[in-house]
């Protein structure tokens, strides 16, 4: 996992405490320390920066790393929603597989369209044996929704998509350049403390970014459109943030939104490419309403090639590169069998936040740098780490063998993981609980 720690010219300097790792023909679990650790190497760094702490000792716990690349939260007396739509899913069809990303209502009547079939599995799975998985995966993409059909790595290799991929950095930090000097009320044990961090993300990559920024004393301000709701990950991703709404095609709500990007000291979003162009916040308009603003960016399949607008999850770039595939031989499966987390999401995420806390260092000198980075790349990165044939072992710990910290949520109370990264002086945790959408007002607080 060289790579990470190159990309954001870091020295991989930290502790790894536990064993085990999660089963998958690829070092998943590996991944989500170097991730960690990346993020801890980050802040080691701006503290140095800042003269607050000099080589501060960083550790990471393996074991509670792979389960927060699951889940943080445990509730108590209630229960989260179901993570996946009764129509999401892996199909079989014609010829090959496909998996069908039916979460929001939209994406869920495209497929159905296409399919022409009932909303139901049976239905969905008797209509897909018509097609043949890559015309399928063609033809709910141009209704609006989206799938992927089931590739292998080297038909991923051959795809223009995985060759444009493939050629980009796992961090492109886009053209750096001078600005004034960023200064804010870090401290030592809330290194960013001061900073206002506008939220614009969704499931699951950006919303575990800056969950990590507020881990550090940061100020998240979620933005959602009305009527949105992802029930099934807010209550792990929503933790130490405030979330409000505002509907950008109203002048009231766009006026708002102007406000609080020209105060914001960094601005992370997961729109794909042209996307804040069309609601009229394209890098003119954003670099006039803040000069000194900095970005974080993310999508699905990368930045460019043909693909570089598609929309798409983890669980679909899973299938598009030939993780899922390679999966399926590995456990001698008889289909796709995706990674035991969603690990490019997360992944992604950690290392979206260790470029923004890099980013910081570099904006104390006056210099302004705005990464992004994809999940596809982050495919790149997992699939050239395989785990040996028998070395995969099962995670032992269970959750209720850590030491859970309690949390009062709006759904009831809860039990969350502690931290599997540690700074030290500069411990990571959350000021507030886990919060609904639209639960506070679009305004940074005093």
């Amino acid at each position: 996992m060289d790579e990470v720690f190159a990309s954001l010219g870091l020295a991989p300097d930290f502790q790894t405490i536990g064993e085990g790792s999660l089963p998958s023909c690829f070092q998943v679990t590996n991944l989500a320390v170097a991730a960690y650790g990346a993020v801890g190497q980050s802040v080691a760094e701006l503290l140095a920066a800042q003269g607050l702490a000099q080589r501060p000792e960083v550790r990471v716990n393996r074991a509670l790393a792979s389960r927060w690349y699951g889940r943080s939260i445990y509730p108590i007396g209630w229960e989260l929603p179901p993570l996946w739509d009764a129509v999401a899913g892996l199909y079989r069809c014609k010829t090959g597989w496909i998996r069908l990303h039916t979460n929001l209502p939209h994406h869920r009547a495209a497929a159905l369209s296409v399919l022409n079939a009932a909303p139901n599995r049976e239905a969905v799975a008797q209509a897909a044996l018509s097609w043949r998985a890559e015309e399928l995966e063609t033809a709910i993409t141009r209704a609006g929704g989206v799938a992927a059909m089931m590739r292998t790595a080297d038909g991923w290799a051959a795809h223009p998509q995985g060759q444009a991929v493939a050629q980009e950095p796992l961090i492109d930090w886009i053209s750096p350049r001078k600005t004034t000097p960023k200064s804010w009320a870090a401290t030592h044990a809330r290194p960013l403390n001061g900073l206002k961090v506008l939220d614009l993300t969704r499931v699951l990559a950006g919303p575990v970014a800056t969950r990590t920024l507020a881990g550090f004393g940061a100020q998240v301000l979620r933005i959602d459109p009305p009527d949105w709701e992802e029930p099934n990950v807010i209550p792990d991703v929503t933790l130490g943030k405030r979330c409000a709404r505002l509907d950008l095609t109203q002048p009231n709500d766009r006026a708002t939104f102007e406000a609080l990007l020209s105060e914001a000291d960094i601005l992370v979003h997961g729109y794909r490419n042209g996307a804040l162009e069309g609601l009229g916040y394209g890098l003119a308009e954003r670099q006039v309403l803040n000069p000194n603003l900095i970005e974080a960016s993310l999508n699905a399949y990368g930045w460019t090639g043909p693909w570089a607008g598609k929309r798409g999850f983890d669980s679909l770039v899973q299938m598009a590169c030939g993780i899922a595939e390679a999966g399926m031989h590995w456990a001698k499966a008889d289909g796709p069998t995706p990674l035991p987390v969603q690990a490019l999401d997360h992944a992604t995420g950690y290392l979206m936040a260790a470029a923004v806390i890099k980013s910081l260092t570099a904006a104390k000198t006056g210099v302004l740098k705005n990464p992004r980075l994809s999940l596809a790349r982050t495919a790149v990165l997992l699939m050239q780490n395989r785990q040996a044939e028998h070395g995969a072992l099962s995670l032992q710990p269970e959750p209720s063998d850590f030491n859970l910290e309690q949390e009062l949520t709006p759904w009831g109370s809860a039990q969350r993981l502690n931290p599997a990264l540690s700074v030290e002086g500069s411990p990571m945790r959350w000021e507030t609980p886990a919060v609904g959408l639209g639960s506070s007002a679009a305004h940074w607080r005093a």
